[in-house]
């Protein structure tokens, strides 16, 4: 099964991601950390994806879809995964087919005011430390902005910074619209409301997805389908 999880930058795309894979034992695959992690190594892709990343551009398709094409094939990916951050246009999401074209598949779109997604990003800081993610809004960290789990210093994101999330949403919106109707005609999308409770957000999300996985198992007539 994929799961497919679309969104803003900020959205909680990450954050269902995580609890979709804890219950259901599916690997979480975020583009953006792929990307990140290339950077922290120095590898040639991660250099050629510093620059456009801290000017809140989109890495080019072919780097995106080389790295995602490659983790795919792990073995822990047979009977499912979840893209988070992935596709973002209709060429990626038609390369994800031509990688990956059988099994059932769910797109979760979560939706969230701009406004919000600007609030969310800005505020949040990453703990230099453990990695842990932090978000100024919810919790009184302090003047000094020290991880509550190790002492770390926590430390704001380039691409999180006021200028690069305003660059972000523009670019996100500019591909939305046409990867919905995609994913609309094919009779997987759901969009699912954003702004809410995130547990309340990942009952809604285990309500559809129980079912596609029941209807994916009564299709194939066994329990191991997944």
């Amino acid at each position: 099964m994929r799961i497919i999880l679309l969104g803003a930058p900020g959205s909680g795309k990450g954050t269902q991601g995580d609890l979709i894979s804890g219950k259901y034992g599916f690997p979480k695959i975020s583009s953006g950390d792929l990307l990140r992690q290339a950077v922290a190594d120095g590898t040639p892709l991660g250099r050629a994806a510093e620059a456009k990343m801290k000017r809140g551009e989109l890495v080019s398709d072919d780097v995106v879809i080389g790295m995602i094409k490659d983790r795919i094939k792990k073995e822990d990916c047979q009977k499912g995964y979840i893209l988070d951050g992935f596709p973002r246009t209709i060429s990626q999401a038609l390369s994800l087919e031509r990688m990956s074209p059988d099994g059932a598949e769910i797109v979760f779109d979560i939706h969230l005011d701009d406004q919000v997604v600007f609030d969310r990003i800005s505020a949040r800081r990453i703990c230099s430390g453990c990695n842990h993610i932090f978000n100024l809004q919810l919790k009184a960290i302090g003047q000094r902005e020290i991880c509550e789990n190790c002492g770390g210093t926590l430390i704001q994101r380039a691409d999180d910074k006021p200028e690069v999330i305003k660059d972000r949403l523009k670019n996100y919106h500019e591909q939305r619209e046409t990867l919905v109707v995609f994913y609309k005609e094919k009779n997987v999308y759901l969009c699912v409301e954003g702004d809410a409770d995130r547990a309340k957000i990942f009952e809604n999300i285990c309500i559809f997805l129980d079912n596609k996985i029941a209807q994916a198992q009564r299709t194939t007539g066994t329990d191991d389908c997944l």
